[in-house]
């Protein structure tokens, strides 16, 4: 039986178009992924370039009691920040597990601020250990002043020196804070801050 030269002729054609059809898939299916690994790789650097900038100070105040002023300077194309979350975290970077018996439940060890301020409590939503304050947003250019004081040695810290052993211990170390920031058009960025103690402050506790 003889096959129609004009029928194989057609089955090439329909096989060599399936052919071309596939590869025109499989290069637009290529050419998708590219540009979403393009776009993907933009989205990280513009969300990088627009990590909220801070400018953050202590201004000392009377007695115990000081002003922490967190202002957000940039970038300029942010524009604002719907929410900023603040964390005062360790200063000294130590982990405190209770892992003896008779030490301070995890609770208290989570509970105390390690460092030389804690939030004032009640002023600007402050929880009751002095850690984070209620969230806020901010305008690039505006700032926000808080009321902070000095920390405390934990109750379970015993003798009549205590309070200068606690004072010593934060006196040449920074105020370390943890800021979760959010924009509803992107991820949020977490940005860490050290926040020097002044020396005018650091004197009032010598006195």
């Amino acid at each position: 039986m003889s096959i129609p030269w004009t029928d194989i002729g057609t089955v090439s054609t329909a096989g060599l178009s399936a052919i071309a059809t596939w590869g025109a898939w499989r290069a637009a299916a290529r050419s998708a992924k590219t540009a979403n690994t393009v776009a993907r790789i933009e989205r990280q650097r513009w969300h990088a370039d627009l990590t909220p900038e801070f400018s953050i100070s202590i201004e000392p105040g009377e007695g115990d009691r000081a002003t922490l002023s967190v202002r957000l300077v940039g970038p300029v194309p942010l524009k604002r920040l719907d929410e900023i979350a603040i964390q005062i975290i360790s200063s000294d970077d130590m982990e405190r597990t209770a892992r003896l018996p008779g030490s301070p439940a995890q609770e208290a060890l989570d509970a105390q601020v390690w460092g030389p301020y804690r939030f004032s409590y009640g002023p600007d939503g402050a929880d009751v250990n002095g850690q984070t304050v209620a969230p806020f947003s901010l305008r690039v250019g505006v700032g926000r002043p808080f009321s902070i004081e000095r920390t405390r040695p934990p109750r379970w810290q015993e003798g009549q020196d205590v309070g200068r052993r606690w004072r010593d211990e934060w006196l040449n170390r920074p105020m370390r804070l943890l800021i979760t920031c959010r924009h509803e058009e992107f991820e949020p960025w977490v940005v860490p801050f050290d926040v020097e103690v002044p020396r005018a402050t650091r004197a009032q506790w010598l006195n």
